[in-house]
């Protein structure tokens, strides 16, 4: 009798164990997010949104203020369209704008949103207008690399022979 208590008690405490690591693994992942806040969609468009994936953060002065609802294709103006999940606590301008940061050297990306100046304020079903995409790196370098190839020098072509 006493051998099956401590079996059940046991089980009991691994079964906890288990639902709590899922939970951290979800969590960590951001394929989990519990927010009982009220919010208000809003969508903008981008030429490029990269790595930027739905669940994502919206940071404004660093503090998440929303999360990326879902990225769809646009296939009349041939741009991705974000929708945003805004916490209704937070308003923002119309003007405000939007641009896709990445956090760390190669972390995950996310939206960081500066506000505007003008008095009115977001409200659901607005288009924020001003975007910046997402920058790729390799874009950068082939664009680093192509002008280097333009401007036909070399490194060695430079300095002096001895």
């Amino acid at each position: 009798m006493q051998r099956s208590k401590n079996d059940v008690w046991v089980g009991l405490f691994v079964l906890i164990g288990a639902v709590a690591l899922l939970f951290l693994a979800l969590q960590s992942a951001n394929l989990l997010t519990l927010s009982f806040q009220k919010s208000y969609r809003v969508d903008a468009k981008f030429d490029n949104v990269g790595g930027l994936k739905p669940k994502a953060a919206v940071r404004s002065a660093g503090v998440v203020v929303g999360r990326v609802e879902k990225i769809v294709f646009d296939d009349k103006s041939f741009q991705a369209r974000v929708t945003l999940a805004m916490e209704d606590r937070y308003r923002f301008p119309k003007d405000s704008s939007l641009k896709i940061l990445t956090s760390g050297l190669l972390g995950e990306q996310y939206l960081g949103l500066e506000p505007g100046a003008e008095e009115k304020t977001l409200a659901a079903g607005d288009l924020i207008s001003s975007t910046q995409s997402a920058v790729v790196l390799e874009s950068l370098i082939s664009q680093f690399l192509y002008s280097k190839a333009a401007d036909g020098k070399t490194p060695d072509a430079d300095s002096p022979k001895k």
